[in-house]
This record gives structure tokens, C-alpha cells and sequence, in this order.
């Protein structure tokens, strides 16, 4: 993909950012369901960590390559026009050294964003200055190659589990600021879900804000009102495919029919017309 068409998309996806509607994302993890989001007006195209390590075998947490991850996020670029960002776990390195290579890789994948979480393998915070250095040493190497990345920087504190609400508002905020900072676009801050603490984290640090949708979570047109820039599905529609496989081999297997299968499907027509002719970059 050329220089100027991922400088055009990554000035395409920060505009994204600035309303006056919500980006929605909804969470891709491989080239026909990437396809399926930009045939239906989605302006940008994300990428789903969990569910392209799942559909390629792998427990989620940084257990599969950046070079495997990298090569489901290059597919995916190439068969849609649309600006990409990749969901990139913690960078697949743990020092800011380290950061340059996952730019340069990135770019030459063909996206223009990414995310970079926060918190470890066993679900601990990154050291708060570690984790600043990452992210400019993110910023200044896609600069260095022209292009200005789209940085979601994602803060995990509400996805501790030993930690009281306020405790998890204060370290949500603090790093939210640190990373603004840094140079991050836009904060994802995965575990908000009631108006009241998204109304007081933007007081506190104003947006871009990324929310994470999910059960008991609110509607778009509230999370609009509020102010949140960015709404993310993360991997629950990969389960939720899943899930709907489930069902269909149960129903065979337990009634020995396959209703679920033929109902409300893509026919095969459709799903050739979907894959064919990919953008070439």
C-alpha cells in the first residue's frame, strides 16, 4: 500500500474521531467478516485481538505471534478500502525499543491504528512510565515513516478484580492524562458502562473516549449524548458466531434437523458476491 493512500486513511480515521457521530467499530477477525462491515456504510474497519487469536487457535493474551496477528491484519487491509486499526495487545514487546518494529510492521500490514492495552498476562497494570515511553516510541516511529498512527491507548483498571470503584476511577483517569500526554488520539477504557463514571472520566480527562459494549452496557444514542467518541464490540460477536455454530450442531445432533442452518442465512451467491473483487490497496 502506498505511503499517501495510509497517510489519506490515517487522516480519514483520527477525522473519525471528532463526531459529531459515534465510530462504531464493530470487531472483525478475518477477511469475510472485514468485507461484511464495509459493504454495510462502516467508515473503518477494526480488528478484534481475542478473535483473531480464537479463530486461529489460540487462548487470548499475546500467545500468538505479532507475525500471525500481523498477517490476519494485512488480509483484512487488503480486501477493503476502508481505513484499518488493528487491536495489538500490548505491542508484543515489552520495551519501548521494541515499539519501532511494531510500527514499521503495522504499516507495511497496510493499517493506520492501533490499540495498545495496559495491562499484562496475569491482568496487572504496566509500570505507568513504561507504558508512556511505549506509546511515544509508537507515535514517533510512524511519524519517522510518514505516517501519523492513530493511537487508541487502552487503560485497564475496571477489568481488575481487586480494586474498589474508586480506586479503579483515580488510575483510570491518571492514566487516560498520562497517556493524552504521550501522544495518544483517543483512550479506551474497556469496563465503563453506566452514565455517571463516563460523564465523570470525561470531566476528568476529556475525549476522544472508547468505550467497550456489552451486557447491561448503554445504547449508542446515550453513549452519543455523553460525549463518547468510539464504541467497540471487542470479540463478542466472533463468540457470538460461535455461539450460533453451537447451536446449529445441536440441533442436529439433538433433533436431528438444521432449521437454524438455512434460516435467515447468507445464501452461497451472496457470500461470492461479498469476497469477490477485494480492493487491490
Amino acid at each position: 500500500m502506498s505511503r499517501d493512500l495510509l497517510i489519506r486513511k490515517a487522516a480519514r480515521l483520527r477525522e473519525l474521531h471528532r463526531g459529531p457521530k459515534i465510530l462504531i467499530l464493530l470487531n472483525v477477525w478475518d477477511v469475510a467478516s472485514a468485507r461484511l462491515i464495509e459493504s454495510m456504510g462502516l467508515p473503518a474497519v477494526a480488528t478484534s485481538s481475542a478473535a483473531v487469536a480464537n479463530s486461529l487457535g489460540y487462548a487470548d493474551g499475546e500467545r500468538i505471534s505479532r507475525g500471525e496477528m500481523l498477517a490476519v491484519v494485512r488480509r483484512i487491509s487488503a480486501a477493503v478500502n476502508v481505513p484499518v486499526t488493528a487491536d495489538m495487545e500490548g505491542g508484543y514487546c515489552n520495551l519501548p525499543e521494541g515499539m519501532a518494529e511494531t510500527a514499521h510492521e503495522l504499516l507495511e500490514a497496510g493499517a493506520v491504528g492501533l490499540n495498545l492495552e495496559d495491562s499484562d498476562k496475569e491482568r496487572k497494570l504496566v509500570d505507568l512510565s513504561l507504558q508512556k515511553e511505549k506509546l511515544r516510541a509508537l507515535k514517533e516511529a510512524g511519524r519517522a515513516e510518514g505516517v501519523d498512527l492513530v493511537l487508541n491507548a487502552r487503560t485497564d483498571p475496571y477489568l481488575l478484580k481487586d480494586a474498589g470503584d474508586t480506586r479503579r476511577f483515580e488510575d483510570a483517569v491518571r492514566r487516560a492524562r498520562a497517556y493524552r500526554d504521550a501522544g495518544a488520539d483517543c483512550i479506551f477504557v474497556p469496563g465503563l458502562s453506566d452514565a455517571e463514571t463516563i460523564r465523570r472520566v470525561l470531566d476528568e480527562s476529556p475525549g476522544p473516549l472508547n468505550v467497550l459494549a456489552g451486557r447491561g452496557g448503554l445504547a449508542v444514542p446515550e453513549l452519543e449524548r455523553l460525549g463518547v467518541a468510539r464504541l467497540s464490540l471487542g470479540s463478542e460477536p466472533w463468540r457470538a458466531a460461535l455461539a450460533a455454530f453451537r447451536h446449529i450442531a445441536r440441533e442436529v445432533l439433538d433433533h436431528g434437523t438444521y432449521h437454524s442452518m438455512t434460516d435467515n442465512t447468507f445464501t452461497y451467491d451472496e457470500m461470492q458476491q461479498l469476497l469477490r473483487g477485494g480492493s487491490s490497496g
